[in-house]
Parts: structure tokens; sequence; C-alpha cells
């Protein structure tokens, strides 16, 4: 069994500049699963960096409201939806309420290095 608590995951600064805690990830955990599973945080009134992965991707909102961008669409979006992120789009989100952005995002193949470019 694996179980591990957020708060001894590394938070550290994305390429993106959200704020990031890698929680699951099959290159760093003894896990055979396909996919990453971050914890993020984008502050009030800032914009992640447009980025693109080769890979799918999904939000969850846990906290706050923001604007989601993908490709030439942005819509709002509040706690408790989902977003998916096809492969290959160009994507980024701002946090328009007071409160943090928090959210869950899977990266399925998980996510590397390679797989992403800051536009």
């Amino acid at each position: 069994m694996l179980i591990k608590d957020l708060s001894q995951c590394l938070e550290f600064a994305a390429g993106d500049n959200t704020k990031l805690r890698v929680v699951l990830h099959p290159d760093h955990d003894s896990v055979q699963i396909s996919y990453s599973f971050a914890h993020a945080i984008v502050k009030s009134g800032e914009t992640s960096y447009l980025h693109q992965l080769s890979t799918s991707e999904a939000y969850y909102i846990l906290q706050g409201e923001g604007i989601m961008h993908i490709d030439q669409e942005d819509c709002a979006v509040f706690p408790n939806q989902l977003i998916f992120i096809p492969p290959n789009s160009k994507q980024n989100i701002t946090c328009t309420s007071e409160k943090d952005l928090v959210f869950l995002c899977i990266v399925d193949p998980a996510w590397k290095v390679e797989n992403e470019v800051i536009l």
C-alpha cells in the first residue's frame, strides 16, 4: 500500500510558473501506472505561463476561480470542475479570485520535461 501526505511532497516552481507538488509519478514511486499526479497552485491575480504538452492533461479545481485558456478558447472555471486539455494544446490558467487557485493535475502519459514547451 502506498499512502503519501501532500506536506511530504516538495513544492517547487514548475516550468509554467505554478507552485507544484508531484504526488505520484511512476519514475519516483514504486507504482506501475502510466500517468503522473500533481497538486498545483496559481496565486491570486497570477497567470501560469503559456505552455504546450505533447500529452493529455486534466485539471480538477479544488479552490478559487479562474480563466482556463486552451488554444483559442477561454472559459471561467470553478471548484469541483474538471478541465480536459488535449495533447499539443497551447494552454495557461489565470487565477481571478482573491483565494489562490488550487487544482490537481493528471498527465497521461506521465509528465516528462521533454514533453513540455514553454511558449
